[in-house]
């Protein structure tokens, strides 16, 4: 897309930004007690653990609170997220009038950064934002906001201490160091506590004969070969229309179901109400609302569904779950209700699962997170591995103990990404409720901050002395 000469330009975006933030006093004076280093450790106040548009959301809001965050993320710098990596749409699924992260900042949308560049004649034009152009938009988000991330830096152990800090190891290129917060934020995305549901089926191929749909790949290597595909969502219908895009000679979708579903019903959900109110459900009712929009299942977009069948090498099987898979040579034959499918290579395109033992960073509190199968019984029929295993979260996103008193420091934790969803709502993890999820945060951490450290204040009040008044103002009668 070129830029337009009549568009005021991002230079001119900024310094409006910059005149915004000066006027709402963003970010808030520091107010926070000075935390010195213990045995050459150093002390956060705040440590967030992932630079994507979650993370990067949190720590906006929190400066805006007079908080500042560090952000670690192990990706190199500008490659933070999926968007420039994993991802494979062509657009966004979320409508492009959604403001997402910009915490109500007008100069700070989607939209502000897209016109300065290329018009507002563009904007009408334009229909889904484009992947990658969304990755230079947080990027910019990023900088302008000034956001203290540190890239390149993986979190090997999140061990919480009963003296009111966690203690993070962290693994860099310079080498391995350690640092010390009192509150951590896990914005760590779709499979933050866990990874790829990865069906058993494929444990009898080898590992250069099938990937994950979230697996970092080179799709040339497809070129002329048989694709399978499993599954029919979002990500199945990104890689294989990848696949088909990139010269393979052939991609089978191998569809559990015997159709597609027609509506999102996420999408109906999204109310102002709900935003703000998920957390005060009853617990039957986050079940039921939840649970619905699980088992109704979300559509694979329009664009991403058409740009698949428009190959004529691309077909939709219908009623084919996987019942075995068996090795053929350097190929394999998938059995299914339907026949056989040879192919040379397989994509499972199965979602992610919450499972805190694929995260050796968490060895130290994962027998101890409180889930909500540990608490809630549904009703019968309406039972949801992905919600029981969900994790059961105070009000300002942190874990909870399974057993009381068995892991000091657990609740200094706060899961700020998708798995967070029955608890608050759909507020941690997509575009559309970002901001509203980030503010909760940050004025959460904000009143915990206050009330721990009280003491504190209560004495920088006593010793408070700026005279508002001389004496000097009047006469006495």
């Amino acid at each position: 897309m070129e830029l337009s000469p009549t568009a005021p330009g991002l230079a001119a975006l900024e310094q409006r930004l910059a005149k915004d933030l000066e006027c709402l006093g963003w970010p808030a004076r520091d107010w926070m007690p000075q935390q010195a280093a213990e045995d050459g450790v150093p002390v956060l106040d705040v440590a967030i653990i992932g630079a994507g548009q979650a993370g990067l959301a949190a720590a906006s809001a929190l400066a805006q609170q007079g908080i500042h965050a560090v952000v670690f993320d192990r990706a190199p710098l500008d490659f933070e997220g999926p968007w420039a990596t994993t991802a494979r749409m062509e657009t966004l699924r979320s409508p492009k009038e959604l403001t997402g992260p910009a915490l109500g900042l007008a100069a700070l949308t989607f939209r502000a950064w897209f016109e300065a560049q290329f018009g507002a004649d563009a904007w009408t034009q334009l229909d889904k934002i484009p992947r990658l152009q969304w990755m230079d938009y947080l990027r910019w988000y990023r900088r302008v906001m000034a956001v203290d991330v540190r890239n390149d830096t993986a979190i090997t152990a999140v061990t919480p201490r009963a003296d009111g800090k966690v203690l993070l190891a962290l693994q860099t290129l310079a080498g391995d160091s350690r640092v010390l917060a009192r509150r951590v934020v896990l914005a760590t995305g779709r499979d933050g506590l866990g990874g790829p549901a990865v069906p058993a089926f494929v444990q009898t191929l080898e590992r250069t004969q099938w990937a994950h749909s979230s697996d970092v790949m080179d799709y040339g290597q497809l070129e002329g070969l048989r694709v399978g595909v499993i599954g029919a969502g979002s990500s199945a219908m990104d890689s294989a229309a990848t696949a088909l895009e990139i010269g393979a000679k052939s991609v089978d979708l191998l569809i559990r179901r015997d159709d597609l579903p027609r509506i999102n019903k996420s999408k109906g959900a999204g109310v102002p109400g709900l935003t703000q109110g998920h957390f005060d459900l009853p617990d039957d009712l986050k079940w039921r609302l939840r649970h619905y929009i699980n088992a109704a299942n979300v559509p694979p977009p329009h664009g991403s569904t058409l740009r698949v069948s428009r190959h004529p090498n691309a077909r939709f099987n219908f009623g084919c779950p996987v019942l075995a898979v068996e090795r053929d040579g350097q190929a394999m034959r998938v059995r299914t209700p339907k026949g056989e499918f040879a192919f040379d290579f397989l994509i499972v395109s199965t979602g992610f699962k919450i499972d805190w033992s694929l995260r050796s960073e968490y060895a130290a509190i994962a027998p101890h997170v409180r889930a909500w199968k540990d608490r809630f019984a549904p009703a019968p029929g309406a039972e949801d591995a992905e919600l029981s295993d969900s994790p059961d979260l105070g009000p300002v996103f942190e874990l909870q103990e399974k057993t009381a008193g068995a892991c000091p420091g657990l609740d200094r934790i706060h899961c700020f990404c998708y798995p967070a969803t029955l608890s608050h709502g759909a507020v941690s993890g997509d575009i559309p409720a970002i901001s509203d999820g980030a503010r909760r945060l940050a004025n959460g951490i904000a009143s915990l901050f206050y009330r721990e450290d009280f003491d504190h204040h209560f004495a920088r009040l006593e010793a408070y002395d700026e005279p508002e008044l001389l004496g000097n103002e009047w006469t006495p009668a």
